[in-house]
């Protein structure tokens, strides 16, 4: 069956109702579908920030949990002068007490000026930085005991430290005398002591 001109002409309109509708119908469905994705993007969005808000939230406790474990320990740090400041005026008069208690040869002493300190076996420091200060200390000694009971009084009586080097040679005395104890052992020593610095400290004053 053939369509005549006439017949083309009563459905030229229907015909092109037909097109617009179909390219309504385009239009809606490519709106729709950019609406859409449009609407997932957002979604999406909302995810991440609801996700960030969770994990911000689960590290504020984590971070305030290791603050009550960790905050006794951290104010005993602080407090003994690990944390903090150098405090080189405690440390020669601690050697000036453990001096007279004992009742030592003479020490002689010299501390170097404080420096970074980046040992290759401590790390995980975090914002913390570590520093020493280098002491040189040349002391004479009835006997090798004696070097331990300084080293001892030091650790227990002051911030920690680390034994560089120590070298232990004989003198030999001439004169013997039955009144005063004479001096067998000299020893000279380099000891680093530690202080780790804390930037949080540095800001508030």
């Amino acid at each position: 069956m053939s369509l005549t001109q006439q017949d083309w002409r009563r459905l030229r309109w229907p015909l092109v109702s037909l097109g617009a509708a179909l390219i309504l119908i385009g239009l809606l469905v490519s709106f729709a579908d950019q609406y859409r994705q449009q609407h997932e993007m957002a979604m999406q969005t909302q995810q991440n920030l609801l996700n960030q808000a969770r994990q911000k939230y689960q590290s504020s406790d984590i971070e305030r949990d290791m603050i009550v474990q960790y905050l006794p320990q951290y104010n005993e740090l602080l407090s003994g002068g690990f944390i903090g400041e150098e405090r080189r005026i405690e440390w020669i008069e601690t050697l000036r007490q453990i001096h007279a208690q004992h009742k030592l040869f003479s020490i002689d002493y010299k501390i170097s000026l404080q420096e970074d300190y980046k040992p290759t076996f401590l790390g995980g420091l975090g914002n913390f930085t570590l520093h020493r200060s280098v002491m040189r200390l040349d002391m004479n000694l009835l006997h090798e005991g004696d070097l331990f009971t300084l080293l001892e009084g030091l650790r227990t009586q002051s911030t920690p430290f680390i034994v560089r080097d120590c070298a232990l040679n004989r003198t030999y005395n001439t004169r013997i005398s039955m009144d005063n104890l004479n001096a067998n052992l000299k020893a000279s020593c380099e000891i680093d002591w530690l202080t780790l610095r804390d930037p949080q400290l540095s800001v508030t004053k």
